[in-house]
């Protein structure tokens, strides 16, 4: 144990408390023998005492009779707690020159084993202790808590499940009634001292968590499992936020931890660690951006997901399930799904981000990448490799947002809980000046303007192809149509293919090393970079958004004429009675 007054005090628990002023060179015993003192090889086991040759696993059996648990009070230099593995719990309020024993607790059969001993954060006079006595076959869990300097003990297991043997416990620096509690199936919470556990499910696994610590600078919960490895949950600061009050809230949002700005690292142009083999293992970083916890009392489903769960309580208590009614059957067809939506808006009110997160009852987390909406057009959804993440915004300006969070149902929105604000901030200066936040967010904002208006040109060259694709199929089957209707579809889908050579570089000419003209895609590319950079623009990326401004506007006065003889066309179609394809109204006669 490294004393919390002087880093170069060490102190090491035998049958004694040693102590090193030097950082462990030299050692003087603190204390006496602190245990009860009793031989092992001479206590009596099952019954008797057993002769040397038993069978007694001595190479792998603890040393009996020894300090299990140390700890200092972070407010009071000199006062320590010591726990044995044969029922002592020991204190000294003089650095060890004198001890304090207590050998019985209440509730628990004497000669337990201390698990661990924390001396409280906030109140010299308080400590906890976890004890058990699973070798005797009782594996239920025992906390107490001192407030007296170990003089009596009293009980904080409060509602913890049976059969849960308390490994390890943590007290928050901030909320003194806020513990963390390892157990031999999990990780509890209380926020009321000990009166009320809350279990930490998630990705927890089943397995005994035999330590825990708490990371102070970014509040992280780090657990260690017997077996599995290590756990940790990331910011577990809106657990301070926690009352009765919010638990009767219809929703709460938690107060938001300022964001870190930059760009993630993406190794061999992948996420986390990339594509390097089985063997390779790093764990998930914390999602990136600011993390919104929220919490909902009761969560929101549909209509239908709502009478499925009543219909199968009352299954449960053999009761009937009668059919609803054909309106209410109706009513479910039509009803969409409940989203939980939040809103982030700049210092100046302005609408930055909206996205929706879980709807399900109980704690959750969602993370806003710090960036705009992808101004994409809409497209048929479909199925993306790994590597193809989908079209992102550009990064937001570091400075202050506010994030609300209401629930959305039918078209209408609720709002549940109060706003929260926090900051985006810089994670580390660039080694390069950068341009003006003011500058980059005036360019991002005209870079977007063009690619809004391109994205939909692509789209609806795309559509149009199609319509027309779909016109020469039934142009076969019309008995009014003549030559010349073959020949304009034919006109208009060339047309439309000079149009997509000017937006795309030639495939053909790009696969042998000749991409000709520059498309307008390729000027594109040319600036999406800066979606993943906090440096430019660049002077060379200015003259190139404003060559794509005027290829663009070519290209789009270019399509405007191009509808204008599509809907002449289409006239045509609908006047001789030529079977209907898309992008024709409905034909009335």
């Amino acid at each position: 144990l490294v004393s919390p007054h002087d880093p170069a005090r060490v102190y090491f628990a035998s049958q004694r408390v040693w102590r090193s002023d030097d950082r462990g060179d030299a050692w003087t015993p603190v204390s006496e023998d602190l245990t009860s003192g009793v031989n092992r090889l001479t206590a009596p086991l099952m019954g008797r005492v057993q002769s040397i040759d038993a069978v007694w696993d001595l190479w792998a059996m603890s040393k009996y009779a020894t300090i299990t648990s140390l700890a200092e009070s972070p407010l009071v230099e000199g006062l320590l707690y010591a726990g044995t593995d044969d029922g002592h719990l020991q204190v000294s309020e003089d650095g060890g020159a004198s001890w304090r024993a207590t050998t019985s607790l209440p509730g628990v059969a004497d000669g337990w084993f201390v698990n661990d001993i924390k001396a409280d954060l906030h109140d010299a006079d308080t400590a906890y202790a976890c004890v058990d006595q699973h070798k005797t076959g009782d594996f239920a869990p025992y906390v107490f808590k001192t407030t007296d300097r170990a003089q009596t003990w009293t009980s904080i297991v409060g509602d913890l499940p049976e059969r849960h043997i308390a490994w390890r416990i943590v007290q928050d620096h901030v909320r003194p009634e806020l513990l963390f509690l390892g157990t031999e199936f999990g990780v509890f919470f209380t926020v009321d001292g000990g009166a009320r556990w809350v279990e930490l499910t998630g990705a927890a696994p089943n397995i005994p968590f035999r330590d825990l610590e708490l990371q102070r600078r970014d509040n992280d919960l780090v657990c260690a499992t017997f077996g599995r490895g290590i756990y940790i949950l990331d910011d577990y600061a809106p657990l301070r936020e926690v009352t009765d009050e919010v638990l009767a809230a219809e929703g709460h949002l938690f107060a938001v931890r300022d964001a870190h700005w930059y760009v993630e690292r993406s190794p061999l142009g992948g996420d986390g660690p990339a594509s390097q083999g089985d063997a390779y293992f790093v764990a998930d970083n914390p999602p990136f951006g600011a993390a919104f916890t929220y919490y909902l009392r009761d969560g929101y489903e549909t209509s239908k997901s709502a009478r499925a769960a009543a219909e199968a309580a009352a299954i449960e208590a053999g009761e009937d399930t009668p059919t609803p009614g054909w309106d209410a059957l109706d009513a479910e067809g039509r009803d969409s799904d409940p989203q939980i939506v939040f809103t982030v808006t700049d210092d100046a009110g302005n609408v930055v981000r909206r996205f929706a997160g879980p709807a399900q009852a109980g704690l959750q987390r969602v993370a806003w990448d710090l960036r705009y909406p992808s101004v994409s057009a809409w497209s048929e959804p479909v199925e993306r490799e790994p590597w193809d993440a989908p079209d992102a915004g550009f990064l937001v300006m570091p400075g202050r947002y506010t994030v609300r969070m209401a629930v959305l149902r039918e078209g209408g929105f609720t709002a549940l809980g109060a706003a929260q604000s926090f900051e985006v901030t810089p994670l580390r200066d660039g080694a390069l000046p950068r341009v003006s936040p003011t500058e980059m967010s005036a360019f991002h904002r005209r870079f977007e303007a063009i690619n809004l208006d391109s994205e939909a040109v692509f789209e609806a060259v795309a559509v149009r192809q199609r319509e027309v694709e779909a016109v020469r199929e039934v142009l076969l089957r019309s008995r009014e149509v003549h030559e010349a209707e073959f020949a304009a579809a034919n006109d208009l889908r060339h047309a439309l293919l000079d149009l997509g050579r000017r937006m795309h570089t030639d495939e053909a000419r790009d696969f042998a090393g000749d991409p000709g003209p520059v498309a307008l895609t390729a000027r594109f590319f040319l600036l999406e970079g800066l979606k993943w950079s906090t440096h430019g623009p660049t002077a060379q990326q200015r003259d190139v958004l404003d060559l794509l401004e005027q290829d663009l506007e070519g290209i789009r006065s270019d399509y405007i004429d191009l509808e204008d003889r599509l809907e002449t066309f289409y006239g045509v179609l609908d006047a001789k009675g030529v079977p209907w394809t898309p992008g024709r109204s409905v034909i009335r006669r």
